[in-house]
């Protein structure tokens, strides 16, 4: 393995452990004539793709489910108050909400098993079960990451494919 990619591999798994470190991630999307909208969101991941939970009625989720606006732009970072400790992660790709009963369900077990509260809650009558029942299922399959990590030098990043 050459030093490009030892350092591109020591990223990868860097990017790998901030993804699993972290819960909440900040989804951008697009909605009609360019108006950027962003949220923030507990997600799921197998990988780096992500899963999440939103109404279908919500801006971001109603940017996503337009096919020529069906993608979306996340971060993932901690909070640091010295430059020198942030590290980061930027990935963009399409934006799905998940279909079929298998599909659903898979995205579920990947919530669920993340968050405990989540399969708890289905077992629960209360407001919030019904409007958990009422959200998708999403999944982000992002084409480029990019993992910044200021502890190398300020603003130094690492740009790779992320593998199936």
């Amino acid at each position: 393995m050459t030093g490009n990619r030892q350092a591109e591999e020591a990223a990868r798994q860097d990017a790998l452990a901030l993804v699993e470190r972290m819960h909440v991630c900040t989804l951008a999307t697009c909605g009609d004539g360019g108006q950027p909208h962003a949220v923030s969101l507990f997600y799921a991941h197998d990988g780096f793709n992500l899963y999440w939970l939103s109404d279908p009625a919500t801006r971001h989720s109603c940017h996503v489910a337009d096919p020529a606006r069906g993608r979306g732009a996340v971060t993932i970072a901690g909070d640091h108050q010295d430059f020198a400790q942030i590290c980061g992660i930027q990935m963009s790709g399409p934006v799905r909400r998940l279909d079929g009963p298998l599909e659903i369900a898979a995205g579920l077990a990947h919530l669920t098993g993340r968050y405990g509260f989540l399969a708890r809650l289905f077992e629960r009558p209360t407001g919030l079960v019904d409007a958990m029942r009422k959200a998708a299922v999403y999944r982000l399959i992002p084409e480029w990451v990019t993992f910044i990590d200021n502890s190398k030098g300020f603003g130094h990043k690492t740009t790779f494919r992320p593998r199936s």
